[in-house]
């Protein structure tokens, strides 16, 4: 389930913050073996300055901190030809942690707790990693562990 590049599909997803559950998907970067994923949760918010708008792949904008993977709508982003349904953001300061064995608890059942929606493609999986490992808005603890 936690192979890295695999999009999970969760509905719900429990926030670790608290925040009300919701249907969401969960990009795997990095699998620490087994026991810790880094993972984001990529998101339809858009939170790029107008005038720094992109279609698709990286933003990095150091002087406000903030760093972006884009992927287009009609971008297919899985090996098996999915495609989002909206213009998706994978903010670098938003990726964090999970402890598998919390997530494997409270999402057991695979096609009805969570479903691998994907395995994203070789290209794109490559193009994000480094975008954010590239960045500084991105934890100094998570760029070492993506550089491994």
């Amino acid at each position: 389930m936690f192979e890295e590049g695999n999009i999970i599909y969760f509905d719900p997803f429990y926030f670790k913050n608290g925040n009300k559950a919701k249907p969401k998907y969960f990009v795997v970067l990095k699998n620490q073996d087994n026991l810790n994923i880094l993972a984001s949760l990529p998101t339809r918010k858009d939170s790029i300055p107008a005038k720094d708008e992109i279609d698709a792949g990286c933003i990095d904008l150091p002087d406000i901190n903030l760093n972006c993977f884009v992927i287009s709508h009609s971008e297919e982003v899985t090996d098996c030809g999915k495609c989002f349904d909206f213009k998706t953001y994978i903010y670098g300061h938003q990726i964090d942690m999970y402890d598998t064995e919390y997530l494997n608890e409270i999402y057991p059942i695979e096609n009805s707790d969570y479903e691998i929606w994907g395995k994203m493609k070789g290209d794109i999986f490559v193009e994000l990693i480094s975008c954010l490992k590239g960045s500084r808005a991105v934890k100094r603890k998570y760029k070492k562990l993506l550089n491994q």
